[in-house]
């Protein structure tokens, strides 16, 4: 199968394959590449390794977009078999805020957008403890309390990992950027999408009213990354 390749703006080639012309990616390609889903860290460890495609010249880590793609789509067939009252996303970090809000408001899915509070998991005295199935994890570094929880309370635990996590507690991992707010409101984006199509509330993909730019937390600089 013949490859397509993309220049990045500095003008290196990264090769991907001819899928995106088959339309077989759950969005185009060009709106991965846009979003920055596949930019990782400097870092890079054993953990992460398998899911780099390459290394930039200023170090930063790029991740196999077909990887993101691929785990996109299985973890949204599994999610599709649980309702929404069994599920709970968490997600401190500020650029978490819009798309777990957007996800919650379309899909009716728990989440939890701000700081983990000790007992969400483990307390059922407490008013807003869940008794969920599955816990998605933002950032496995910023939201480690709740992916400890999880994996005490033995919850199916996904978690979007970049380059510089690891997979420690974590039962499946979805490569990604984990920071921008571009990239995580187009990874919630799918990820809505994809619940609502696979439980048949969406007939058609298309019919979902809304552009992933509206899962982004519009307010918050990026460049300050």
């Amino acid at each position: 199968m013949a490859n397509m390749v993309l220049r990045e703006p500095e003008g290196e080639k990264v090769i991907y394959n001819k899928m995106a012309d088959q339309n077989i990616w759950l969005v185009n390609l060009e709106d991965y590449i846009k979003a920055g889903v596949h930019i990782g860290t400097r870092i890079k460890n054993k953990d992460t390794k398998k899911f780099v495609a390459r290394v930039r010249s200023d170090g930063l880590a790029i991740i196999d977009v077909m990887k993101i793609d691929e785990r996109l789509r299985y973890v949204s067939k599994l999610l599709s078999k649980y309702e929404p009252y069994e599920i709970l996303v968490v997600g401190r970090r500020e650029t978490a805020r819009k798309p777990l809000q957007m996800l919650n408001k379309y899909t009716g899915i728990n989440v939890y957008p701000k700081r983990y509070p000790p007992g969400l998991l483990t307390n059922p005295a407490l008013d807003i403890f869940k008794d969920v199935d599955i816990v998605i994890i933002t950032d496995p570094i910023l939201d480690r309390n709740a992916l400890i929880d999880a994996y005490r309370t033995g919850k199916t635990t996904i978690a979007f990992i970049d380059t510089n996590n690891s997979l420690k507690y974590i039962d499946l991992a979805i490569p990604a950027n984990n920071r921008g707010s571009r990239s995580l409101a187009l990874l919630y984006y799918i990820i809505t999408r994809e619940y609502l199509s696979s439980r048949g509330i969406l007939v058609k993909k298309k019919d979902f009213p809304l552009d992933y730019e509206e899962f982004m937390e519009i307010e918050y600089n990026e460049e300050e990354e």
